[in-house]
């Protein structure tokens, strides 16, 4: 894993939207990723891609948390844990940074985005109304790193 380049961007725009692109018939609108400014968030160090450019992911510290904002995988790479590895990256980046705790936010309707986030362990904290979208919102509290007895 490591953080985009601007030379990517093209490349980046074109995974986002192959990946998303089943979504829009499901929710009825383009989902927020296919909107995002993609040169703005890799020249803010935001964007963080595979070897190979099979998936991506967006990570936006905050205050108490890491925002996961896009996770996208090359359909013609879906079901090989592409996902699930960006997923356990941000855990990784959250706790490096010090945050206590990842969030993220899907459609109501991509049902299997929000049972793939459960069972990685995120608890559903509400709903609302993002950009004229219905969204469920997603938290997952990390452990508290304990000590290294040794140090």
């Amino acid at each position: 894993m490591r953080k985009a380049l601007a030379a990517e961007v093209a490349a980046i725009e074109k995974l986002v939207h192959d990946a998303y692109r089943p979504w829009v018939e499901i929710t009825g609108t383009r989902p927020l990723p296919m909107e995002a400014d993609y040169d703005a968030l890799v020249a803010a160090g935001h964007v963080h891609v595979t070897d190979g450019l099979d998936g991506i992911i967006v990570l936006i510290p905050e205050d108490g948390a890491l925002l996961v904002d896009n996770v996208a995988v090359r359909p013609d790479r879906h079901g090989r844990g592409i996902g699930r590895s960006l997923m356990a990256f941000a855990e990784q980046e959250a706790s490096r940074l010090g945050l206590p705790a990842l969030r993220l936010y899907t459609n109501v309707k991509m049902a299997s985005n929000i049972a793939l986030y459960e069972s990685l362990g995120y608890v559903e904290t509400g709903r609302q109304e993002l950009e004229g979208r219905s969204a469920v919102l997603m938290r997952k509290e990390l452990s508290p790193q304990k000590p290294d007895p040794l140090l």
